[in-house]
């Protein structure tokens, strides 16, 4: 029903499986029904075909979406088939009063700071495989009336915190699967509000004394507790071993698996050292080296290609790649001087594209007839042969539709031990149509082919960033360096050069706690991405003001008025506003010092392929209403 349409949503007519209502022009409720009812036996916490969305589905940057809707009191997603652990922002709906994601794939915990939505009266989770405890801060829902848990796959004790909710009218912990359930006594002080009409607390593995309370009703409140040991005649329970045995039975698992984990930690130890001193005496020459072979990590992304790659063993760099599927990708290769020498005809100064920060850059013509991209560094950090090799291989696996691919390399002076003063000559695909910042100089791009290739670098750069572990950073990220092809298809080049021109620091960075290097690298292409988006919107010839005439006059941008001074003309004359809106917002985030955090590359993607979105439905009404005319 949603596919397809493409006016505006608040005048959507309700149905039984879609409603929406609105407020102004804010979305106050939202309830979507599914038909993805069937569970399955085990769910392991990835995508399952045909019962949960897809394995590119994020439900980090769903719920990051859904909390734009700053308004909402009302949010029924029921049987969607959404996976994944159910993500803490989710607390940013702070008005909301109505919570059900029941009959879902939702796993982990229920996310601490739900605690502080205090406008919820109604929270259901029913259905789902939420594996943690049972949360002990329901007590801080004051308002909370219906609380509904059942089917999960909860562990724990009963909430005693439920104890201090005076305005609850229906409990319902419901867990039917075995070896998972709420064990344990009841709370003896277990309170019923004077508007409690229905309690399920049945199939799970309390013991003891039902609360009196829940005895003393004298009819007013359902109370199913059967299927438990509890020491009461009226409804069926289970024998006490029951209960115990499930105790005795976890804790003897626990022990066992402790002892395993212990026992293999030993095995493994012994094994390595064993191997490291053979792998010592075998390989201690300068000349020779050695490759383990590398774990796989399944990466989705948009490409198909599938890589497979080598554990680099090094004490300091650690890296591995991967991709969906199985076709391999050949090594490296190793082009000779007098091969490149040969293809740019002596690198002829009519080979010459051009220069930048890394060096000189020659175009050349393959024995196959096909181009390639010659780019020339001179080595000065020092670095052993068999790591720079390495990294070469590495950087010729990573292949994504938004990358230049390296072909391959030519290392002038190689059998040294280490590379410093060599010349480095790394060879890639040609990427004939310029590069995107000469392309927008020179063409009137229109606002959502700029928005087009602003996805694809993001797409590029969120590959870079969680397809090699450690991630990639530091890539070089400026519209010089965004390349297009003949349709138009954004390529990314001169990424991974700090994996070559600066020592690689992995394990421990002197002076530094690595997890704060790891952010400066991150915040370095957010920053630097910010500065592409901001040249996309005010044009190559306005960004040389630079960034702090951006920051200083980012005011400026949320007025009409503003935005025709500071925006590019071509931008105002293809893009609907709120669009615009979007892509400003992001570009805030990426380059604001003030910033805590920055963005996460998926949080980019999202945004901007959200802004191409609405773009394209304003693209398609105005297509419509001059078709009509």
């Amino acid at each position: 029903m949603l596919e397809n349409y493409y006016g505006d949503l608040c005048s959507l007519p309700a149905s039984a499986n879609v409603a929406i209502k609105c407020e102004g022009n804010s979305v106050i409720e939202l309830k979507i029904m599914g038909d993805r009812v069937v569970k399955v036996d085990k769910f392991n916490g990835y995508a399952v075909p045909n019962k949960t969305l897809s394995v590119s589905f994020s439900i980090d940057s769903f719920v990051t979406t859904l909390t734009r809707l700053t308004n909402l009191r009302v949010l029924r997603l029921v049987s969607l088939g959404i996976w994944g652990p159910l993500p803490d922002k989710i607390h940013r709906l702070s008005l909301l009063q109505v919570l059900d994601l029941s009959s879902n794939f939702l796993y982990g915990s229920v996310p601490p700071r739900v605690s502080t939505m205090v406008k919820l009266h109604t929270l259901t989770l029913d259905g789902n495989y939420l594996n943690s405890t049972m949360p002990d801060w329901l007590g801080s829902l004051s308002n909370l009336n219906v609380l509904s848990l059942k089917s999960n796959h909860l562990k724990g004790s009963f909430p005693s915190s439920l104890c201090k909710i005076s305005s609850l009218a229906d409990i319902s912990f419901y867990l039917n699967l075995a070896s998972n359930e709420l064990s344990g006594p009841l709370p003896h002080d277990l309170k019923c509000g004077s508007k409690l009409g229905f309690v399920d607390i049945s199939s799970n593995k309390l013991k003891g004394e039902l609360s009196s309370c829940l005895i003393r009703t004298s009819g007013r409140i359902v109370v199913k507790y059967g299927g438990n040991c509890l020491s009461v005649d009226s409804q069926p329970q289970r024998r006490g071993t029951y209960c115990k045995e499930s105790s005795s039975g976890r804790k003897n698992f626990l022990n066992w698996k402790i002892a395993a984990a212990v026992a293999m930690i030993i095995v493994i130890i012994l094994v390595l050292s064993a191997l490291g001193v053979l792998f010592y005496r075998k390989y201690h020459s300068r000349e020779m080296y050695n490759r383990h072979e590398m774990l796989l990590k399944a990466v989705q992304d948009n490409s198909t290609t599938g890589v497979s790659s080598e554990l680099l063993a090094s004490a300091r760099f650690i890296s591995q790649v991967a991709k969906l599927g199985t076709q391999a990708t050949p090594t490296c290769r190793q082009f000779s001087i007098e091969e490149l020498k040969e293809v740019t005809r002596n690198f002829d100064l009519s080979t010459y594209i051009g220069e930048g920060s890394l060096g000189k850059m020659y175009k050349g013509k393959l024995e196959n007839g096909s181009y390639v991209a010659i780019r020339c560094l001179a080595l000065s950090k020092k670095c052993s042969m068999q790591n720079l090799k390495a990294r070469l291989d590495l950087l010729s696996k990573l292949h994504h539709p938004n990358l230049v691919s390296l072909l391959g390399h030519c290392i002038d002076g190689d059998g040294q031990d280490d590379s410093s003063g060599l010349k480095l000559h790394l060879v890639y695909e040609y990427v004939p149509y310029g590069n995107y910042h000469t392309y927008m100089s020179e063409k009137a791009l229109k606002w959502s082919e700029r928005l087009a290739i602003l996805i694809g670098v993001a797409k590029a750069v969120h590959f870079l960033h969680t397809g090699v572990i450690p991630g990639c950073f530091r890539n070089q990220l400026k519209a010089h360096n965004v390349l297009l092809d003949e349709h138009h298809i954004p390529k990314l080049s001169d990424y991974g050069m700090s994996m070559i021109s600066e020592e690689i620091e992995y394990l421990e960075v002197k002076g530094e706690n690595p997890k704060s290097c790891q952010r400066e690298k991150l915040e370095d292409d957010v920053y630097n991405f910010g500065l592409i988006s901001f040249e996309s919107l005010v044009g190559p010839i306005a960004s040389e003001k630079g960034v702090e005439f951006f920051l200083h006059d980012k005011v400026s941008f949320d007025s009409q008025d503003g935005r025709n001074k500071i925006v590019d003309p071509v931008v105002l004359n293809t893009c609907c506003p709120e669009s615009l809106s979007i892509a400003i917002s992001i570009t805030t985030k990426c380059l604001s010092p003030e910033s805590s955090s920055p963005p996460s590359f998926e949080d980019v993607l999202w945004n901007l392929q959200y802004a191409a979105q609405v773009q394209a439905i304003a693209d398609a009404d105005q297509k419509s209403d001059s078709t009509t005319s």
